[in-house]
């Protein structure tokens, strides 16, 4: 699954007049590698056997610099697999819809180098099982990011991608001093090893430190508030594929690494930790709804959502229990799925309109762009918790496990989280229901107009606010699987409740 975008990155180095010729024939050729790469995830997963989550399969076991104990270990289990799928997914649904919607700035050869670049690091991470080698991919994913928003962002796109990189080398050295806290006294690197442990060997002291160390590195990414700051920018001035990636995956790498990382090597630290991790995770929760009742920009408020949304995950991790940690996971998926979806939709609506001011676009959607009004009220809905749908139950069962938290830790702290977490999903639907009210209903009275459609770069626009073909074809996977998951919960549950019990001792 790397290598074929490895090989894809390197191939844009060959001069154009040699290789690929013409920009539509570069976003041909990164489509054809990134759908490659989804096949080659999808075979892994028809391969792995789902009688044995728990255990890590498809592993690759090399020595990499044996005088200090490296190795290049590489393998999946319950936890990790399904973000691998979803990475695949993403990055293909992405240069699909570059196919006619190539963000502005030209230089696709350098974009799709950048964007299989990133394909390789998000991946990398989530099937790393040797700590340094994890750290090393998770540190691949920022420059390819960070060069993504600077050259294809708005109009304040350099801010944005200098707080974005400033914040997360900030918590990434901050991570790699709790990874190698924990591997020097443990005398191992190995993250199946360590996990296998569960601290034994680790001082107290030790795993409160390294905890936090590692806690704070993984939640700027995640991201937590009050470390969140440089989402909303990121996520307003980057490029279309480039908000899908951040939104869709790149989240994911920050609470993946607490339960992979953090839980397993330093229960000790996460049980001192848990209470504050989850008073931050509820004010998240709150703070993000309210951030949303007062955005203008359409891409703002979905960025602010995700602080909210992430706020549930980080609660469901925080209680320490089965039922928590896999209603993060799960809400990592869900989210994965419909931010994603919501953000595809923004950009299309930027796209025709030629703004994402809500004021601007007025409402009357439903009657300009029916289509798309429609589907963009499926998200909404999908991401307020609609029962039926993905985003309901990451919510519902982070709740639950917030009424019955670890027995270490203070019950009836974590049951009033769970009174404010549920104010917080009455916020939700009030910031959604409004943008829908907002956008949607009523007469077509913004004083934005709308552009004649979309169409590709020297073509002739087609029909006024018409769908296109690559748009379908992003939109209806993610639209698919929202409700795949959502009907039948069991699909993923099943695939995470083995490994999140082994976490835990197998208790």
């Amino acid at each position: 699954m790397m290598a074929i975008p490895l090989a894809g990155a390197l191939a844009m180095l060959v001069p154009a007049n040699r290789f690929l010729r013409t920009d539509v024939a570069v976003r041909v050729f990164g489509t054809a590698v990134s759908g490659a790469t989804l096949l080659v995830a999808i075979s892994a997963a028809t391969a792995f056997d789902f009688g044995a989550t728990s255990r890590m399969q498809l592993e690759v076991d090399r020595e990499w610099a044996p005088a200090i104990g490296l190795r290049f270990h590489l393998g999946v289990d319950g936890i990790s697999l399904p973000l691998v799928v979803l990475t695949a997914l993403l990055t293909f649904l992405c240069f699909l819809y570059t196919l006619r919607h190539p963000p502005e700035g030209g230089r696709i050869r350098l974009l799709t180098a950048l964007l299989l670049v990133l394909e390789i690091g998000l991946i990398g991470t989530f099937v790393a099982l040797d700590l340094v080698l994890f750290f090393v991919f998770f540190e691949t994913v920022l420059i390819p990011m960070y060069v993504v928003i600077m050259l294809w962002g708005g109009g304040g796109r350099r801010a944005a991608a200098t707080k974005f990189i400033l914040y997360t080398l900030l918590g990434s050295g901050l991570l790699l001093a709790g990874m190698l806290l924990v591997g020097a006294k443990a005398g191992t690197l190995d993250m199946t090893e360590l996990a296998a442990r569960h601290g034994s060997g680790l001082s107290h002291g030790l795993q409160v430190t390294a905890f936090a160390l590692m806690g704070i590195g993984f939640a700027v990414k995640a991201p937590m508030w009050p470390l969140h700051t440089w989402l909303p920018d990121a996520h307003t001035e980057a490029p279309t594929v480039g908000s899908v990636l951040l939104a869709g995956v790149l989240l994911k790498m920050g609470t993946y690494g607490l339960v992979r990382v953090a839980l397993p090597l330093a229960p000790d630290g996460a049980e001192f930790w848990a209470p504050w991790l989850g008073l931050l995770a509820v004010i998240g929760i709150i703070y993000g709804a309210l951030a949303c009742l007062a955005q203008r920009d359409l891409k703002r408020m979905i960025a602010y959502s995700s602080v909210g949304h992430m706020g549930f995950v980080l609660l469901g991790i925080a209680t320490l229990t089965p039922v928590g940690v896999n209603a993060a996971l799960f809400g990592n998926i869900a989210h994965g799925l419909i931010t994603s979806l919501l953000f595809f939709l923004a950009g299309s609506v930027k796209e025709r309109w030629g703004t994402a001011d809500m004021n601007a676009l007025g409402g009357g959607m439903l009657g300009t762009s029916p289509r798309l009004a429609s589907i963009l009220t499926f998200a909404s809905v999908a991401s307020l918790g609609l029962p039926g749908l993905a985003g309901f139950w990451g919510e519902m069962l982070a709740l639950l496990g917030a009424y019955r938290p670890h027995a270490d830790l203070p019950r009836e702290t974590f049951v009033t989280f769970m009174a404010v977490a549920a104010i917080g999903a009455v916020l939700t639907a009030a910031y959604f229901l409004r943008m829908l009210a907002k956008l949607t209903h009523g007469p077509s009275d913004g004083t934005a107009q709308a552009r004649s459609g979309p169409a590709p770069s020297g073509a002739a626009p087609s029909g006024a606010a018409a769908v296109s073909v690559q748009e379908y074809a992003a939109w209806v996977p993610l639209i698919a699987l929202t409700l795949l998951v959502g009907l039948w919960p069991k699909t993923l549950l099943d695939v995470t409740t083995e490994p999140v019990r082994a976490l835990f001792g197998g208790g």
